[in-house]
């Protein structure tokens, strides 16, 4: 039960942006092309999507701050007479992007975003057998980065991953007649990587991998059993998983074109199991505290084409579309994350001040499939995210 628990700790946004409990879609752009933001991302957000086209931008500095407006939809359960509806989530999450001035052939960059997290509750609980206090999961990873240009059609990137998480569970077992309560919060490290290719001034292929950082999440846990009270400490180790993204960007006049394929590598998630400090194999309630939970994950592929069209000196119009793929196999769905594939719409627009400012908004919506296994039927689940931002070169 608890790492059913502290696994829905790491769904957040995961009905939000994307399948499992990524959030690919950080950047104003990148919202408002559904993440078909890779090899056409020359701003300041090109510090985290693509850091080697930092090197084929314009020669100023620029910053970028977005705040994006989270709402998750109820999700509608059904198992013959048996119906239950989660409850519908609110957030806002702020977003920091920088790239600097030229300085020869090297530029560097900067951001500051949330690249998982969680929020999942239930009306009634979980089926009767748990109420669900609280989920709560916050992510947060700084991201310095460095581009090098090769020469004028080839370009380098290469970043370091730090990541913040912190979480807190609160549950009622009831079937169980006990409590529990975790808290924890780890730092945690990994490193991406870009490399862009421009064989003509309109065309951009580029190749950007983001590494697998381990959530290593160790706090408290408090637990009340009817065989008495235990406070442990306890630790788990949960996979941010590796992405590969594949990108090609085409320039017709004021048309620009992207292609992106993602790979997210979720098979890195094979099990779940905690450990706890504190000999677990005293009652029956803490042994099935204690018993690890197989997950075996598999790796998924997103699609998405993004459009933008640069309608005058002022204002450009951006739009998207996107086919997200799942991980979860039937057998392992549960009501913590009842996740399904996903088609991704978005709009969006920006417009120029002057030269120094720019302001823009978008707005995209994830549609998971209705999904059935052997548990019930999942259904009406959709996320809505709408992102304003603000842009300042000098």
């Amino acid at each position: 039960m608890a790492k059913k628990l502290f696994l829905t700790l790491l769904s957040l946004f995961s009905f939000a942006c994307a399948s499992g409990y990524k959030i690919p879609e950080q950047s104003l752009d990148s919202t408002a092309l559904s993440g078909a933001h890779v090899a056409g991302s020359y701003g300041a957000d090109a510090s985290y999507y693509n850091p080697a086209n930092m090197a084929f931008a314009s020669l100023e500095a620029e910053m970028e701050s977005a705040l994006t407006y989270i709402h998750l939809t109820s999700v509608h359960f059904e198992q013959g007479a048996y119906k239950e509806d989660s409850k519908r989530e609110n957030f806002l999450v702020p977003k920091f992007f920088y790239r600097s001035p030229a300085m020869g052939d090297w530029r560097m960059g900067l951001s500051f975003t949330t690249p998982a997290g969680l929020s999942k509750r239930w009306e009634e609980g979980v089926r009767g057998q748990s109420n669900a206090n609280e989920f709560t999961l916050e992510v947060f990873e700084l991201n310095p980065s460095l581009s090098y240009k090769i020469s004028d059609s080839l370009a380098l990137g290469l970043g370091i991953r730090g990541v913040y998480s912190k979480g807190i569970v609160k549950n009622d077992m009831v079937t169980l007649g006990s409590y529990q309560e975790l808290k924890g919060d780890s730092l945690d490290f990994g490193w991406n990587a870009a490399l862009a290719f421009k064989p003509v001034e309109s065309t951009n292929l580029s190749i950007a991998y983001r590494s697998k950082v381990n959530l290593s999440i160790e706090g408290d846990a408090g637990i009340r059993t009817p065989f008495g009270n235990i406070n442990p400490e306890a630790r788990v180790t949960i996979p941010l998983p590796a992405t590969l993204s594949l990108a090609l960007a085409k320039q017709w006049d004021d048309f620009l074109v992207e292609f992106v394929w993602d790979r997210v590598y979720w098979s890195a998630y094979k099990e779940l199991d905690f450990d706890y400090d504190h000999d677990m194999t005293s009652n029956p309630i803490l042994r099935a505290l204690d018993a690890s939970k197989a997950k075996n994950w598999k790796d998924t592929n997103t699609y998405r084409l993004g459009l933008s069209y640069q309608m005058n000196e002022a204002w450009k119009l951006m739009a998207g579309f996107g086919i997200d793929k799942n991980p979860i196999p039937d057998d392992r769905l549960g009501f913590e994350l009842p996740d399904s594939d996903a088609k991704i719409y978005s709009l969006g627009a920006r417009y120029k001040i002057n030269s120094r400012h720019e302001v823009g908004a978008a707005f995209l919506v994830s549609d998971k499939e209705d999904r059935t296994t052997s548990i019930g039927t999942f259904s009406h689940t959709q996320a809505h995210l709408l992102t304003f931002g603000y842009t300042y070169r000098y």
